[in-house]
C-alpha cells in the first residue's frame, strides 16, 4: 500500500466508524463496567459480545492477522491508523481482537505452531475463548536472554520446567502462558501444578515454575529456538505499542489544549501565556514526528518484513516512551492540581511512561541496536582529516579545475583570491 499522506475514502469510512463506535459504545462500557471484556459473567458477556460482533460485521476483527488466519489482512499501515483510535480506550483493543499480549502470542503460534497447536490454542485465542500471557523476563536477568536460567528438561514424554519469571503481564488472568526457557518456548496452562503466581506485582506478575510438567507437544517451534520466536513476537509487539501510544499522546494533547483555553491566570486565559504556548507547540511537533516515524515503519513492514524494519521498530520503541513522558507531563502540569489525581487519565499516562520505556526491552538496549545498525552503513575516513574537512575538500575541488586554470589565468587569480578571503574568515 503506497502512502501519500492521505487515506482512501473507503478506508476513511472505516476509521470514522471506529472512532464513533469507540466513543459511543466502548468508552461508556469501560466507565460503567471496568474490565468487562475479560469477564466470564453471563450478564456482562451479554454486554460485550454484541460489541465484538459489530466489529466482526465491519470486517475489523483481529486486525493484525492476515486473511488466511481470520483477520482482514490490512497490513501494518492501516492497522496503525486504526490503533491511533483504539489506543485511547482501555478495552478497545480487546473488543477488536487485537489486544496485547495475545496478539504477539498468536503471531508466534501462526508462524511456528503445528496444525494441532493452532487448533488447540491459536483459534481459541482468536475467538477470545481463552486468554494468554508471555512469560519472558527474569528477576536476575531482566530481558537479556543470555542471562536467563529457566530451563525445560525432557523426562520421558514430558518436559519439566523450573525457573522464575518476572513481569509476566496479565499472567494471573491468563489461561495459557508462553514460557521462554533457555532451550525453547513452551506453552504452559496456568493451572498446571507447580505454576506459582506470587501476590505482587498485581498486574505484571511474578511467577515461579517449580517442577512444572507439560507434554512434549507443548514445545512451540524448534528446540533451542526461543530467541528466534521471541524476536518474531516482540518486533510486532513493539510497533503495535507505538501505534497505541500515539493515541495516548493525542488524548493528552487534546486535554492540554482544552484546558489552556478554559482557565485564567494573571488576568488572561493560560493559552495566552508563552510558556503554555511553548508546551503546546513542542507537544504538537513531537507527536507528529513520532507518528510519521511509526507510519513509515509500518509502511516498511508492509513492503518488506519485520526483520527488515528492525532498526526503525527499535527507534519507535524508545521514541514513543520519551514522547509519552514529555507530552503527558506537560498536559498534567497545565491541568494543574487536578492533573495529579486519578480523576483524569493524565496521571496514569505519566506513570505508565517508565513502563513503556522498559516493556519489550529497555530503551537503552534498543538505542544500542539502532546505533550499531546505523554505523554499519558508514566507514572510517581515510587519513587524518574527516571527509567534510573544508581545506582538504577545497584542494580536491581545485584539482577538478586544473585544466581550466591553465587556460585562463584570470579564473585562477579569482579562485586564489577567494581562497584567501575564505581563509581570512576561518574557513
Amino acid at each position: 500500500m503506497a502512502w501519500d499522506f492521505s487515506t482512501e475514502p473507503e478506508f476513511q469510512k472505516k476509521l470514522d466508524w471506529v472512532a464513533d463506535f469507540c466513543e459511543n459504545e466502548i468508552e461508556p462500557l469501560d466507565l460503567v463496567f471496568p474490565y468487562a471484556v475479560r469477564s466470564k459473567d453471563p450478564k456482562i458477556k451479554a454486554l460485550v459480545d454484541p460489541l465484538k460482533q459489530q466489529v466482526k460485521d465491519q470486517g475489523l476483527w483481529a486486525l493484525f492477522l492476515d486473511e488466511e488466519l481470520g483477520g482482514p489482512g490490512f497490513g501494518q499501515l492501516k492497522l496503525a491508523l486504526i490503533n491511533e483510535i483504539l489506543g485511547k480506550y482501555g478495552s478497545a483493543p480487546a473488543i477488536f481482537g487485537t489486544a496485547a499480549p495475545d496478539t504477539g502470542n498468536m503471531e508466534m503460534l501462526a508462524a511456528y505452531g503445528t496444525e494441532e497447536q493452532k487448533e488447540r490454542w491459536l483459534y481459541p485465542l482468536m475467538n477470545q475463548e481463552i486468554w494468554s500471557a508471555y512469560s519472558m523476563t527474569e528477576p536476575q536477568g531482566g530481558s537479556d536472554p543470555n542471562l536467563f536460567k529457566t530451563t525445560a528438561v525432557k523426562d520421558g514424554d514430558e518436559w519439566v520446567i523450573n525457573g522464575e519469571k518476572w513481569f509476566t503481564s496479565a499472567g494471573r488472568a491468563a489461561d495459557i502462558l508462553f514460557v521462554m526457557c533457555t532451550n525453547g518456548m513452551f506453552v504452559v496452562p496456568r493451572d498446571t501444578p507447580g505454576v506459582e503466581i506470587q501476590p505482587f506485582p498485581s498486574t505484571h506478575n511474578h511467577i515461579i515454575y517449580k517442577d512444572v510438567r507439560v507434554p512434549l507437544d507443548h514445545l512451540l517451534g524448534p528446540e533451542d529456538g526461543a530467541k528466534v520466536l521471541a524476536q518474531r513476537r516482540l518486533g510486532g509487539g513493539r510497533i503495535h505499542h507505538a501505534m497505541r501510544t500515539i493515541a495516548q499522546c493525542k488524548k493528552a494533547f487534546d486535554m492540554m489544549c482544552e484546558r489552556a483555553l478554559s482557565r485564567e491566570s494573571h488576568g488572561k486565559i493560560i493559552a495566552e501565556h508563552q510558556m503554555v504556548q511553548e508546551a503546546i507547540a513542542d507537544s504538537y511537533a513531537e507527536i507528529n514526528m513520532l507518528r510519521l516515524l511509526v507510519l513509515w515503519t509500518a509502511w516498511t513492514i508492509d513492503n518488506s518484513s519485520t526483520q527488515e524494519a528492525r532498526r526503525q521498530i527499535a527507534a519507535c520503541k524508545y521514541t514513543m516512551a520519551k514522547v509519552l513522558k514529555e507530552v503527558s507531563f506537560r498536559a498534567l502540569h497545565i491541568m494543574g492540581s487536578l492533573g495529579t489525581t486519578n480523576l483524569t487519565p493524565l496521571q496514569a499516562m505519566y506513570a505508565g511512561a517508565p513502563t513503556m520505556g522498559l516493556a519489550d526491552g529497555a530503551d537503552e538496549v534498543h538505542k544500542v541496536t539502532v546505533a550499531r545498525s546505523v554505523l554499519k552503513d558508514y566507514r572510517p575516513h581515510e587519513g587524518l582529516w574527516p571527509t567534510e574537512y573544508i581545506p582538504a575538500k577545497r584542494a580536491k575541488a581545485r584539482e577538478k579545475y586544473a585544466d581550466l586554470f591553465a587556460s585562463d589565468p584570470d579564473l585562477l587569480k579569482y579562485a586564489d583570491a577567494m581562497e584567501k578571503y575564505m581563509a581570512s574568515r576561518g574557513h
